[in-house]
């Protein structure tokens, strides 16, 4: 049966969703396709044309179609797996799975679901629900398999840490008791770092010198973190390496944090923050106390910046200066509190080719093709014709 993961209602995962498949999501240690392929072989992807040239689709005659916003479980694979041709399942009307040829649910004969269903169904999920996937996501990579060795030099508490072989730990200190901690294949963490789980290190990212971690953060692969960061997730190929506070977060691939910047995950009058939404094109409120910064691929701040409670930046934003920006900067902005003008699209190009050229990959024309449909799909929330 070969396994096909489609896009449902994107928009409300916007801008993390301009740039990928919400499959492509990193909840957890995991991203959700990620966690399917610990089940079944053959995991592909259905999204929108734009995307579909670099995130592949292989369909079969036999597909097994389901939403990629819903994850994994024990009792869920086995209803999935009882289906035939023509079946699907549902849960509160909403359609999870069906197996078919082709991608049409009209003459699917849906089963209610009896599985205990989990669901990623907002943004502030990703971060507000990350200690139960990093846990969940834990006991999936380490079952049946036995950590590489933990440098005497560190401080352990509790016994929930996995290193990989590669993985280099010194001088630190590890704290399991509230949560796990997983180190990846060639991951440093650096002297003096202080971390309490639940964490994760991906692979070949750095844990910089003196950073102080709290649980339920999640950090990507080939990322540089440092300073004070809690409950956030970082998706991969990242950087905030320098002092400063990140909290109750969700950052894309190549962004940049420059030293010193902040954001703040909590009003001072204490009220329930509100997030701006493209789905309904306004605020909207989140239902959390904490909630802090949501950043765009691609973008990128200068030292000092200050973000206010329940931020969004879009894609391919540049910001710097002095005070605080507003709570919702739309792609392709280029400024700060005192003002945006639109980020012009070659200058913007050729800082991605040097980013990317750091990590050794190319900016080629897939990549790019990709970005000039979201700098085109952006345009109205910028006021550009």
């Amino acid at each position: 049966m070969n396994i096909i993961l489609f896009d449902s209602q994107r928009e409300r995962f916007f801008p993390l969703s301009f740039t990928r498949p919400v499959s492509f999501f990193r909840f957890g240690i995991l991203t959700i396709k990620q966690k399917w392929e610990y089940f079944y072989k053959n995991v592909s992807v259905k999204t929108e044309d734009y995307l579909q040239e670099k995130f592949l689709l292989h369909q079969k005659d036999d597909n097994l179609w389901i939403d990629s916003s819903v994850l994994p479980s024990s009792d869920l694979i086995i209803e999935l797996n009882s289906l035939r041709e023509g079946e699907g399942l549902i849960c509160d009307n909403i359609v999870l799975a069906f197996r078919s040829k082709g991608f049409s649910s009209e003459k699917i004969n849906f089963i209610k679901s009896n599985a205990s269903v989990n669901k990623l169904n907002s943004l502030v999920e990703i971060f507000n629900k990350n200690e139960e996937q990093l846990i969940n996501d834990f006991k999936l990579i380490t079952k049946n398999r036995k950590s590489a060795l933990i440098d005497d030099s560190n401080t352990i508490i509790g016994k929930n840490i996995f290193i990989e072989k590669g993985a280099k730990v010194s001088c630190s200190v590890l704290n399991s008791k509230l949560g796990p901690i997983y180190i990846a294949k060639d991951a440093e963490v650096m002297e003096g770092s202080l971390v309490r789980g639940p964490f994760s290190l991906g692979e070949n990212s750095t844990l910089k010198m003196g950073a102080k971690i709290y649980g339920s953060t999640s950090i990507g692969p080939f990322c540089k973190v440092g300073g004070e960061i809690n409950n956030s997730v970082f998706f991969g190929y990242s950087s905030k390496a320098h002092d400063g506070f990140l909290g109750n977060s969700i950052i894309g691939e190549w962004c940049n944090i420059g030293a010193d910047s902040n954001n703040s995950n909590l009003k001072n009058n204490y009220e329930e923050v509100k997030l701006w939404s493209y789905e309904n094109e306004r605020f909207d409120k989140t239902g959390l106390q904490f909630c802090g910064l949501v950043m765009g691929d691609h973008s990128k701040c200068g030292i000092n910046t200050m973000f206010n409670t329940g931020t969004i930046v879009g894609v391919g934003v540049n910001i710097f200066g002095s005070g605080f920006p507003r709570n919702f900067i739309p792609s392709f902005n280029w400024g700060g509190a005192s003002g945006f003008s639109i980020h012009k699209k070659h200058k913007f190009f050729e800082t991605v080719e040097k980013v990317m050229s750091r990590r050794a990959l190319i900016f080629d024309s897939v990549e790019q093709n990709l970005l000039n449909n979201v700098y085109d799909m952006t345009k109205r929330y910028r006021n550009e014709k």
